[in-house]
């Protein structure tokens, strides 16, 4: 009677258990955050539930008896991995090559997922003949997905008298080693040719007529100045990227004139499809080009870094921090949330990102916006004060904790 009763408890006691392994289906649960996914239009609080990587589901209310690890997000921001579109990250050691294979670029994981960033795009550090080089190096060994803009210079972005060689801007060549690689090579850019001349921008273009893929034109240098309104309007495409959007430099037109309007064709080119990119950097954004811009209505459509050395430790600081400095722009929350990551993931092509729909990565950060007294500085060294900064709280990537700022995922020492 005893070993029959021992049987029976014995087989309740497996049911149990294996009842609870069945209902834990989701590796992670992130209940009570208020969710902002611009693509499936939600913002709202609701309940994210990840599996094997990927969003299992999106619901208002997902049972936590059905999860292995439960993040209670209450008060927080849950949103897509934040996509950087704007980035240099061809870090290496060769001398005097600026920002290709150089130390002036930085390695991808130290500076993404802090600031809720997965993915990150390198913009013109390697051209096709090195390309193969970045990618080994940097992209296949880095847990923040890294992708490029291909530079029309063959060798890439090594600065000075090299990325004013005409001669070595292929669109053919480029374009051929971009189709090599679809979805990792997402666009082609041209940077920091001096010259009253159109072939750059014209080669640039044919480049990514060929692939395929979207073009990002850092512009200026020229003396006498070329016209951004024939940029706009007759030289880029639709889906074209026109970075550093809010930059006043010598040798460019800037977005606002003299007068404090933001030109007719600006808005003009922003309707006909052309895509202003922030880029920050160390050089190219004035609050006295972005706040007049930001109240006529001339808002970015990809908020960006331009991350490397000379930026990271100045008035950019991070993508979160550009983020806040909009915001203290009177940039609405799901405007700025949608501007880092849906936005951004439909202008290089890769819909698979910035989104948090079932099926698909799961990329996520948790954001806590503080209340308080904060200052934004510029690249001229002007500030802006404001009330409100976004701070990361929590990245995943992959399913993955890879940034937990205040251990929401850990569990008390002695407990």
């Amino acid at each position: 009677m005893k070993i029959y009763t021992k049987n029976i408890i014995a087989i309740i006691l497996t049911a149990f258990v294996c009842g609870q392994v069945i209902a834990q289906k989701y590796d992670l649960l992130i209940n009570d955050g208020h969710v902002i996914d611009v693509k499936n239009g939600i913002d709202q609080v609701m309940d994210v539930a990840i599996h094997d990587g990927k969003i299992a589901k999106v619901e208002a209310r997902i049972s936590e008896q059905n999860a292995k690890q439960t993040l209670n997000a209450k008060g927080f921001y849950v949103v897509p991995g934040l996509l950087d579109i704007h980035s240099h990250n061809f870090h290496g050691t060769e001398p005097d090559a600026y920002l290709s294979n150089s130390d002036t670029a930085l390695p991808p994981d130290g500076f993404s997922f802090r600031s809720g960033v997965t993915t990150i795009v390198d913009v013109g550090g390697a051209g096709w003949k090195n390309f193969k080089q970045f990618k080994k190096q940097t992209i296949d060994r880095s847990k923040t997905r890294v992708l490029s803009f291909l530079n029309i210079i063959g060798s890439g972005m090594k600065g000075g008298v090299i990325e004013q060689n005409i001669a070595d801007m292929d669109p053919k060549m480029t374009a051929l080693v971009a189709k090599q690689y679809p979805g990792v090579v997402v666009g082609v850019k041209l940077a920091h040719y001096n010259g009253f001349d159109w072939t750059p921008t014209d080669r640039v273009v044919e480049a990514g007529r060929l692939a395929n893929i979207p073009v990002m034109i850092d512009f200026g240098g020229s003396d006498p100045e070329l016209s951004i309104e024939t940029l706009f309007m007759e030289k880029l495409r639709p889906g074209d990227i026109f970075t550093h959007a809010y930059a006043n430099v010598k040798g460019r037109i800037p977005i606002v004139g003299q007068n404090g309007k933001v030109r007719d064709y600006a808005f003009a080119a922003q309707k006909r499809g052309i895509i202003f990119d922030v880029g920050h950097g160390g050089g190219s954004f004035m609050f006295e080009q972005a706040i007049p811009a930001m109240k006529q209505g001339f808002k970015p459509n990809s908020i960006s870094t331009d991350l490397h050395t000379g930026s990271m430790n100045g008035g950019m600081k991070s993508q979160i921090n550009v983020m806040s400095k909009f915001l203290n722009m009177n940039m609405p929350l799901k405007e700025v949330i949608a501007a880092s990551t849906w936005q951004p993931a439909q202008i290089i092509q890769r819909q698979d990102l910035g989104h948090l729909s079932e099926g698909a990565v799961a990329d996520v950060a948790i954001l806590n916006l503080r209340k308080g007294n904060f200052g934004f500085v510029d690249t001229r060294g002007k500030k802006l004060l404001g009330d409100q900064k976004l701070e990361c709280e929590l990245t995943i990537r992959d399913g993955n904790i890879v940034w937990d700022l205040n251990g929401m995922a850990s569990t008390i020492w002695n407990e």
